[in-house]
């Protein structure tokens, strides 16, 4: 019942002075919104500023955004097989706009596991505290 405790949570406050900015969705194909909801929430909550580009957002408007925002990090919701599928056009999304090698990719969700996030040398999170934990430590913070 823990996810249902952090839908309730009220929505944290920009942050004044953030940490990192962060593009956060899930992936085409990924209906969902709670996992990437608390994963959302946790971010912000822990200083950083967060892009979110929704549910079954097509890769170009991760990359598009991550490109126009100058972010650190791309997170991606993955909780079904369709959106798994779509992780080769994230990836040349994020190619096609030059950040290859400059913005650090995070993946996480239900269809995904660390072997799918060491394939394309992104960080893997299971949990909302996870992924703070990878984001800090991949800015310094």
């Amino acid at each position: 019942m823990s996810w249902l405790k952090s839908m309730m949570e009220k929505e944290p406050p920009e942050p004044e002075n953030p940490i990192g900015i962060i593009v956060i969705g899930a992936l085409e194909g990924d209906p969902h919104t709670t996992p990437k909801e608390m994963v959302r929430k946790s971010l912000k909550k822990a200083q950083f500023k967060c892009i979110d580009v929704g549910k079954n957002a097509p890769a170009a408007n991760f990359a598009s955004q991550a490109k126009a925002n100058n972010a650190d990090i791309i997170a991606a919701s993955i909780n079904t097989t369709i959106a798994k599928n779509n992780i080769p056009n994230l990836m040349a999304a994020i190619e096609a706009v030059g950040l290859k090698g400059k913005v650090i990719i995070m993946i996480g969700g239900a269809a995904v596991d660390k072997s799918d996030a060491d394939e394309i040398g992104a960080l893997f999170g299971e949990t909302r505290e996870e992924a703070v934990a990878l984001a800090k430590k991949a800015l310094g913070k």
